[in-house]
């Protein structure tokens, strides 16, 4: 097991949260709450994947990363997973059409994003028994 790669992807992961935890009360921030809510579940999938000395692939579809994790998170919500990805290039770049059908994530949205990079980053920390505190 590379320990310690999957522990700096978590690290970063958990920077990602960490910067959504400052943010997630502020409306107009909802696309950045988002991108970050994709980059912190990125990582931590690519940390799971680094755990079982796999191969990270250089892709950003959170869809791929869950199905080369599948043996570790059945159930997952893959209409939420599709939307992050949706999601992912628009909060890239400015767009007069909105990132969804009815324009930017609410703040609702967002908190929605965030409890489930949430839920994927602790699960892969407990999978690996890495403590939460020592990612800081």
């Amino acid at each position: 097991m590379k320990t310690d790669i999957a522990k700096e992807w978590l690290s970063s992961a958990n920077l990602d949260l960490e910067n959504i935890s400052y943010i997630i009360r502020v409306e107009h921030l909802s696309a950045i709450v988002a991108f970050h809510s994709h980059q912190s579940i990125e990582k931590s999938l690519k940390a799971l994947l680094a755990s079982k000395n796999m191969k990270i692939p250089k892709i950003h579809s959170l869809e791929k990363l869950f199905k080369l994790c599948e043996k570790d998170f059945q159930n997952i919500d893959f209409d939420m997973v599709d939307l992050l990805d949706s999601l992912y290039i628009n909060s890239r770049y400015p767009s007069e059409f909105g990132l969804l059908p009815c324009g930017k994530p609410t703040l609702e949205d967002a908190k929605e994003f965030y409890d489930f990079a949430i839920m994927v980053f602790d699960k892969v920390c407990d999978l690996l028994g890495i403590d939460k505190e020592s990612l800081k």
